[in-house]
């Protein structure tokens, strides 16, 4: 036993102290060439007053592991970090303690840092960025007024998700299970003038460019799910005795004979106007109630409700007249906001039918019979057409295929290419965000603010709380809000509503690499040395948000020449959660909340962060246990003794040494090239373990041994690897050594130790040469154990490597 004991806290203190004075990660070789570099990048954090748990470490300390194993190979690492502060979540909080959020921001920025400085992770810290700086968010402004000059910005007024508790508008994608993702009321709808962003142009290019990715398929198939790419027909369908169309979109033309009647949603534009005068109180009463539902309560809703509109549109391929009807089951958002119902083969379309006696015409058969008194919709992919003039008999599969182009060469529609995706909603009806730089002018419509005129700064104001009126508490300041026009010098108004806290983080990580950049968001010198990013680690939960969103603002600026890469992230690891007991999630809110303070300073930072790993597979959800720190603990200090009480003795190594030294570089760099961390630490114990029965045996372990399990470890625990690389005698850091190679043929066994057994009972251990064949181990075996072979051998048995076992009757 060292009778040096291992002090985690005087062995990090100064070791911390050490990297302010020599860091550990130069962009210059010694001889003066530069060292290629490699980005890993964190999803970066919003501030928040709650700090940091131990959940939140897991990601941090997943990408410092690989920071340095990449530093260890001899790249110039960029690891930077920043805070994600403007938007719904400081803002919630800063009204929650009753300041203003610029001066709750700034706190707790200052006291995120210093819990993240516990990590000891390898973060640049003059690369920091924070999205709410005037300097920073400029740029966040600038490439609004580019989209907008290039007519992806545009302004409308539709039907929103709206939050009452966060009073503000809502992505499709900030809306999970009907619920607000912040903090999850249900979710309602409000006509609002928005801003939108046209990221449907973008939709085939996001979806084929998945191809090029180094991620996750989980969240390569949730994004290609969200895009929704489709393939079938725009059909116009007019309205009897008058002249307007009504357009579906269906991807089974080949039904459209069996089409019965119509439904819009109650939202849709001709909704109202369809109304004739004796329906008119009926329509104009389930449009007002189907704005009081949220969207998941609509298409929850067993009980199909709808109204008749009086009116009927013509189907196009045979004239029939198609009643029109209003169902909250139709949503605005999705297609054209209208459908044609074949109640014969869709589930939906068969209840509406049946509840209110609407005709359901079969055009789809097995057989090429129809069915009688059918009891439920046939939704079979494929048959033979019925009831379908022409089309009879024709395979349906052929239909679905080319009907979008017999339609088209008919004149009633046209094929097309859909995508579920829609524009981003954009704009927020709240004070902390970024000011949308754009005037509203009388005379020149809306003109952007002049670029020289960036950054648009927020003002400040002594109420930001949300009105609820769907305006932003901009819109109170009037000597804010008016201004002249840029162009022609008339009065005129800004904008009011703010940027969502999707904006700054959409682009972030260009921005670090140029973060005192006053002339460009990135210079092309910067971009073209140190970007893009080589590796990002967060959560899977922002997969059809933020990473689908910075995806698009890349393309974006890839389009207008700002940078020469069309994708951000080349490879993504999402980790999974820690949680509390019983798998919840940690939160204040839940008394769950594992701070790490404690245990780094009861363990050390080392240990947590081993820990952190040792917990489970990291991209798999975990279950917080305090107790299992201790193990690691335990762990570290033999590693500590083993070292100490070797570091003076010159044993120089033997065969058993270089096997297990090759076997232990083996093991840990394949466990982590495949990112099973939580095996490579199990795997520093077992070969730990495994010196100190050498050392027993032999006296001792050699010290090229013990430096390479220094080098190991660093990634992992640098204050002790860096401590241990200096007991050992080396000069500089343990990160400059540069990863071990291991060799195969090294790591094999000269020799084996064999049970030989009787009848399954352990009779004897021989000691063979470790390639010796099938048939010298069972003579050597029969040798060992020949005195008690004393009946007929009925099997042999041999399983290489492990055991003999002879199979005897009689004794």
């Amino acid at each position: 036993m060292s009778k040096v004991p291992y002090n985690h806290t005087a062995i990090e203190n100064k070791w911390r102290e050490k990297w302010k004075e020599e860091p550990v990660n130069p962009e210059f070789n010694p001889d003066g060439s530069k060292r290629e570099k490699y980005y890993c990048l964190d999803m970066f954090p919003y501030p928040s007053g709650n700090g940091l748990h131990v959940g939140h470490w897991r990601g941090y300390v997943i990408s410092d592991v690989w920071s340095r194993y990449k530093l260890q190979q001899g790249y110039y690492i960029i690891h930077p970090m920043g805070w994600d502060a403007f938007g719904l979540p400081a803002e919630n909080y800063a009204i929650k303690m009753g300041v203003q959020p610029a001066v709750s921001t700034e706190e707790n920025i200052e006291a995120i840092k210093k819990q993240i400085n516990q990590i000891a992770a390898l973060y640049d810290w003059d690369m920091e960025i924070n999205t709410t700086d005037p300097d920073y968010y400029k740029w966040t402004q600038w490439i609004f007024v580019q989209m907008f000059k290039h007519g992806l910005a545009y302004e409308k007024e539709f039907p929103i998700n709206w939050c009452p508790s966060c009073k503000t508008g809502l992505a499709n994608e900030e809306v999970v299970n009907g619920r607000c993702e912040r903090c999850g009321t249900e979710v309602t709808k409000k006509n609002m003038r928005q801003w939108m962003l046209k990221i449907t142009d973008y939709a085939e290019r996001l979806l084929d460019d998945l191809d090029k990715l180094d991620w996750p398929e989980k969240v390569k198939k949730m994004q290609t799910d969200w895009i929704g790419k489709s393939y079938g027909a725009e059909v116009d369908f007019p309205v009897e005795g008058r002249d307007e169309k009504i357009t579906v979109y269906t991807t089974r033309p080949d039904t459209l004979y069996g089409a019965t009647f119509m439904v819009l949603a109650p939202e849709h534009e001709l909704a109202a106007g369809l109304a004739t005068p004796e329906m008119k109180e009926a329509v104009d009463k389930y449009i007002l109630d189907t704005s009081m539902k949220s969207n998941v309560d609509r298409l929850q809703d067993k009980d199909k409700t709808g109204v008749f509109t009086g009116s009927y549109a013509i189907n196009p391929l045979n004239g029939a007249r198609l009643p029109i009807w209003l169902s909250d089951y139709v949503l605005a958002d999705y297609g054209t906001g209208a459908i044609m119902c074949v109640p014969a083969h869709d589930d939906r379309d068969f209840e509406f039918a049946k509840k209110f006696n609407l005709p359901i015409v079969q055009v789809i058969s097995k057989d090429g019979k129809e069915i009688e008194n059918m009891t439920q919709a046939y939704t079979e992919a494929e048959g033979i057409m019925i009831n379908s003039g022409e089309w009879n008999g024709m395979e349906s599969s052929y239909l679905k295929k080319e009907g979008p182009h017999i339609i088209e060469e008919k004149g009633y529609g046209r094929a097309v290419v859909n995508y579920k995706l829609r524009d981003w909603v954009f704009s927020r009806q709240r004070y902390w965000g970024e000011p949308i730089p754009i005037i509203h002018c009388p005379n020149c419509g809306n003109v952007p603010v002049p670029e020289e005129e960036l950054p648009l700064k927020l003002p400040e104001v002594e109420s930001y709380e949300p009105t609820g009126t769907g305006e932003s508490p901009l819109a109170d300041i009037d000597e804010w809000v008016n201004c002249k026009c840029p162009v022609c010098g008339a009065d005129a108004k800004r904008e009011t509503n703010t940027m969502p806290q999707w904006a700054g983080s959409s682009w972030y990580f260009l921005r670090y690499v140029d973060n005192h950049n006053d002339k460009e968001l990135v210079s092309k010198e910067k971009a073209d040395e140190y970007l893009p990013v080589d590796m990002y680690i967060g959560g899977v939960e922002h997969a059809v948000l933020h990473l689908l969103y910075s995806r698009f603002y890349t393309k974006f600026l890839y389009d207008i020449g700002v940078i020469d890469f069309d994708e951000p992230f080349k490879r993504l690891f999402n980790q999974g959660m820690i949680t509390g007991k019983n798998g919840i999630k940690m939160s204040k809110s839940k008394g769950n909340v594992v701070s790490p303070d404690d245990l780094v300073r009861d363990y050390g930072c080392d240990s947590l962060r081993m820990y952190e790993l040792f917990v489970g597979p990291p991209e798999l959800d975990a279950e917080w246990d305090d107790r299992g720190i201790d193990g690691v603990n335990r762990f570290l200090k033999r590693l500590w003794n083993l070292v100490m009480d070797n570091k003076d003795s010159d044993i120089p190594a033997s065969k058993s040494m270089i096997r297990e030294r090759n076997k232990m570089v083996y093991d840990i760099t394949t466990r982590l090239e495949s990112f099973s961390l939580n095996t490579a630490i199990s795997g520093f114990m077992e070969h730990n373990n495994n010196l100190i029965e050498i050392a027993k045996k032999e006296g001792g372990v050699d010290k090229e041994t013990l430096s390479t399990m220094a080098v190991l470890i660093s990634p992992f625990a640098p204050h002790i690897a860096e401590e241990i690389w200096e007991q050992l005698g080396h000069e500089g850091s343990v990160f400059h050594a540069g990863w071990p190679t291991y060799d195969e043929a090294l790591m094999k066994e000269d020799q084996m130790e064999l049970p030989v057994q009787i009848n399954g009972k352990t009779r004897a251990v021989i000691t063979l040469d470790a390639d010796a064949s099938k048939e010298d181990a069972l003579k050597a075996g029969k040798e060992a154990v020949a005195d008690r072979l004393k009946g007929e051998i009925v099997k042999e048995i041999y399983v290489p490597k492990k055991i003999i076992n002879f199979v005897q009757k009689g004794d």
